[in-house]
Parts: structure tokens; sequence; C-alpha cells
């Protein structure tokens, strides 16, 4: 779910930093940059982990500040493939169930990779589990802040930079990261519906 990813990078230090050292000033440049941000193809940067590598600074004429180019290491949250991970249920629409992590709510279980027969519930806004026994028929909530495990099954990228960014989906919020998720196989869905007690 975790990992480290290498990455080169040039950072600018503007000239009222030079009193600091440059090591530092990198540091907190980079975090700036990368800590808590998607990088395309990458997956979530939580933050810098390490220095590998400076190369000369530069300072170009017309431009006080300092240009140094670094070889350095993010931890990076990017789960893989048929991972299976424990979230909680932030919401439920027609859509499908989001699930957040607490750092990252960008994961939709849709309708057809819930248990089965699933249906949403209008008035409560949930999706719910119609669990068959030899007794009948016993409706399984999935209530929001429920503890859930899900499979990974599939992630998208999408560039979000301003010059992919068109007339036609200014309007609309493009996600940079999202996961889509399963919980139609035993032992996943609601922690509680595993449960011994």
């Amino acid at each position: 779910m975790f990992g480290l990813v290498q990455m080169c990078d040039t950072v600018k230090i503007q000239p009222w930093l030079f009193n600091v050292d440059l090591h530092d000033a990198i540091k907190v440049e980079l975090n700036r940059r990368f800590a808590n941000k998607v990088v395309c193809n990458v997956g979530l940067c939580i933050c810098l982990f390490d220095i590998l590598e400076f190369k000369d600074s530069f300072v170009f004429p017309g431009d006080g500040a300092s240009h140094t180019k670094i070889h350095f290491r993010c931890i990076v949250f990017r789960p893989f493939i048929d991972e299976v991970v424990v979230g909680k249920i932030k919401g439920c629409s027609h859509d499908g169930v989001t699930v957040t992590l607490g750092f990252f709510d960008d994961i939709l279980i849709p309708p057809e990779a819930l248990q089965q027969p699933s249906k949403f519930d209008e008035t409560e806004q949930v999706w719910v589990w119609e669990y068959e026994t030899d007794e009948g028929t016993h409706d399984l909530f999935m209530d929001v802040s429920e503890p859930v495990r899900f499979r990974v099954v599939d992630e998208t990228f999408t560039d979000t930079t301003p010059s992919t960014i068109t007339a036609t989906n200014e309007t609309k919020q493009e996600v940079p990261y999202k996961i889509k998720a399963v919980i139609s196989e035993p032992g996943l869905g609601l922690l509680s519906w595993w449960s011994n007690g």
C-alpha cells in the first residue's frame, strides 16, 4: 500500500532563504511541492523520505534564486491491484459506496461490486445487503463510518494540470487518482458481518 518512489526535480530557492541551510530549504520546498499531492501514474505522495543526490546549484541572469537539480525519494500511497484494505464508509449514493482511509477518500465500490442481492434504501440513503438464511432475509445496512474490508480492482489517474482543462469540463472538479474496489466476495464487506460475536 505504501512504497518508496525515486524522483528527480529542479528546486528553486528564493534569495531571501540563502541564510537557511540549503539542505533544509530544499526539504521544505520538496514537501511543499509534493506532500499530500497526487503525481500522475505514481500515486499520492505522503512526504519526502530522503534526498539521494544534490547537483550543482545555478543562478540565472535576471533571477536571484538558486536552481538545484535533486534526486530524492518520497513515501507514496498506491495500493496494489488485488490488495485487501480496511477503510470506513464515507457515504452512499446510487453510484455505489464511497470509502475513506482517513487521508484518502476517492475509493468507490460500485453497485455491481457489492454483496448480492443489494439495494439502495432511499429513506436511509445507504446500501443494504439482503442476506438470505434458512430463517429468512436479513437486511444488513452499510452505514456511514462503519469499517469495511474491500479488495482493490482498478485505479484511474487523471491529469488535472491547468493545461489539460478545457471549457467543457471547467465546472466539473476532476479527481486526479481514483480507486475502484469490490466487496462481493466471502470475508469482504463490513467487519461486523464477519465477526464471531
